[in-house]
């Protein structure tokens, strides 16, 4: 929302996702995140040791990527090097992105060019 969005910019927030559940793979293949990996993440945002290091685009969801942070093996850090059959991984990725979109149907007559641009592409 507009307003949100405002207030961030205006006091310099960042937003992150931290993916706390599954990887390695679909359900059955992969495993739960560390949580000792998940705390090390947390810890660097708190930190601020995730502003200044290189990031890699996560293209089909925009999403920008830490390819380093402290305490956290740097190859778990993009979800697709942690899958052995990256095929399954891009299949699975498309089919999200795919979903995110069906669903984001509903409530796109209300949404900002900005938020509907900002969406996965497929």
């Amino acid at each position: 929302d507009v307003y949100k969005r405002q207030k961030m910019k205006k006091h310099k927030c960042s937003a992150w996702l931290i993916n706390t559940g599954w990887s390695g793979g679909k359900y059955g293949v992969g495993q739960r995140m560390s949580l000792k990996y998940t705390r090390a993440i947390i810890d660097a945002i708190h930190d601020g040791k995730l502003q200044n290091v290189e990031y890699s685009k996560m293209d089909v969801f925009g999403i920008d990527i830490p390819k380093s942070c402290p305490g956290v093996p740097s190859e778990i850090l993009n979800p697709r090097n942690t899958w052995q059959n990256k095929d399954d991984y891009d299949k699975t990725l498309r089919h999200l992105a795919g979903l995110f979109t069906k669903n984001f149907q509903k409530y796109a007559d209300k949404a900002s060019a900005d938020i509907k641009n900002a969406g996965p592409k497929v």
